[in-house]
């Protein structure tokens, strides 16, 4: 144990300097963008136009779909056969009264080994119910999104913030709330929404050990791992969405078909293509989440594929890394990821000091799946340029770039209700705003 605790130290240590060598190296100079050709979303492999919904969602889509799984991300297994909800705490009193907070394990083996996921749940307690809900993964644990004393500090192991080592690190009371400000439980709740959170270490832990922890080890054969064209980690975690959104269709106080997925950086990757591959998704929420999420990866700006796919090479299929340093030859990029969600609502969403992350590469994402959402008759992106700061758009997709850092800030929060609320007609929204 002693000796692979220091071989992950050393591993992380060694990711943690390459890192660093490509944030010093990373273009963030526009007039060094050089050319680039999309792939037409609508233009199937075999070069035939893609010109009405039926072929969209016959031919085009399930091709995509299956580009993105071979080439990016890898492909998942369906929901398990034997997968079951035990609610292990509720409390009507929470959030100062708010909220109805509930914890509900899911589990896949009837004996209750193996992966187990922890589902945090804060229902409105001044809406009528079903209400929608928003769904996201946390990095460090459900106790962090909160100082509610009653949240469960989690089992699983966690990352060690202060050195950026691996450890064996377990959750202490000194981080519960730890990311308050990233979750705005008050604020949702008062809205009149639900919160839906799962810490993402629990389905996957955020480091290559070769795919031999969480729910991957469900499906490994032996020693193997995934194949080239096999899920990992974003994958994995956005497998794991999925599964809380069946919990949430057996819970009759969420109203299962107003269900907006988000994500924030490597977990926005994941709220993409959840909201790709899973249709019951009602919305896409996408915060910073840059290469492999949001951001062209052809425009070669801030973070690259063969960074990403060097300092994280657990996180995308091995095929991906056909394309460090070669990403024209990719057959999809990523204004397609979001066409796939069409024609659900999508946001995007940037930073205007996040240049990692490449903001214009996010907004020309969302711009570029346009004609997919207007051959599917809705509004689209109703713009054509990026808007200023701090100032956003929306239609079907919606947009905006604010000031600061890579974060998810109370503004932030603000748009995304405002969208849900704009796109849940009909919703039970009738919380204290």
């Amino acid at each position: 144990m002693f000796s692979k605790l220091w071989l992950l130290v050393g591993v992380c240590v060694l990711a943690w300097l390459v890192r660093a060598s490509f944030a010093a190296d990373a273009n963030y100079d526009e007039s060094k963008v050089g050319d680039y050709k999309l792939p037409d979303p609508l233009v199937m492999e075999n070069g035939d136009p893609v010109k009405d919904a039926k072929t969209w969602k016959e031919k085009r889509r399930p091709e995509l779909l299956r580009l993105f799984e071979t080439h990016v991300y890898g492909k998942s297994p369906g929901k398990p056969e034997k997968i079951f909800f035990k609610r292990t705490s509720e409390d009507k009193n929470a959030l100062g009264g708010r909220a109805t907070r509930r914890e509900i394990d899911i589990y896949f083996n009837e004996d209750g080994s193996g992966p187990r996921l922890g589902l945090l749940l804060y229902l409105p307690n001044s809406a009528q119910k079903p209400v929608p809900a928003f769904l996201g993964l946390n990095f460090d644990g459900n106790h962090t999104i909160n100082k509610d004393p009653g949240i469960s500090l989690t089992k699983s192991w966690v990352p060690n913030r202060k050195d950026k080592g691996i450890t064996e690190n377990k959750a202490t009371l000194e981080t519960r709330g730890s990311s308050t400000g990233r979750w705005e439980a008050e604020k949702i709740v008062d809205a009149g929404f639900a919160l839906a959170t799962m810490y993402a270490g629990d389905i996957d832990p955020d480091f290559d050990d070769g795919f031999t922890n969480g729910v991957h080890a469900l499906y490994r054969k032996g020693d193997n791992k995934p194949a080239p064209d096999e899920w990992g980690t974003v994958a994995a975690w956005a497998w794991g969405l999925s599964r809380a959104l069946d919990y949430l269709e057996s819970d009759k106080d969420v109203d299962a078909k107003k269900v907006a997925v988000i994500g924030h950086s490597r977990l926005g990757k994941a709220a993409l293509w959840a909201g790709a591959t899973d249709e019951r998704f009602a919305i896409t929420i996408s915060n910073n989440s840059g290469c492999g999420g949001a951001a062209l990866s052809r425009r070669i700006y801030g973070e690259t594929v063969a960074r990403i796919n060097t300092s994280f090479p657990h996180w995308f299929a091995d095929n991906y890394n056909k394309y460090n340093n070669n990403e024209n030859t990719c057959p999809v990029d990523q204004h397609e990821l979001i066409a796939l969600i069409a024609p659900r609502p999508v946001y995007v969403a940037s930073a205007e000091e996040d240049k990692w992350a490449d903001p214009k590469g996010e907004f020309l994402s969302a711009l570029h799946a346009n004609p997919v959402y207007k051959l599917l008759g809705t509004e689209g992106l109703p713009v054509t340029e990026m808007p200023e700061v701090d100032k956003p758009v929306t239609g079907t997709i919606g947009y905006h770039i604010r000031t600061g850092k890579h974060d998810v800030t109370t503004y932030d929060w603000e748009q995304y209700i405002e969208f849900a609320k704009k796109h849940h007609s009909g919703a039970s929204i009738s919380g204290r705003d």
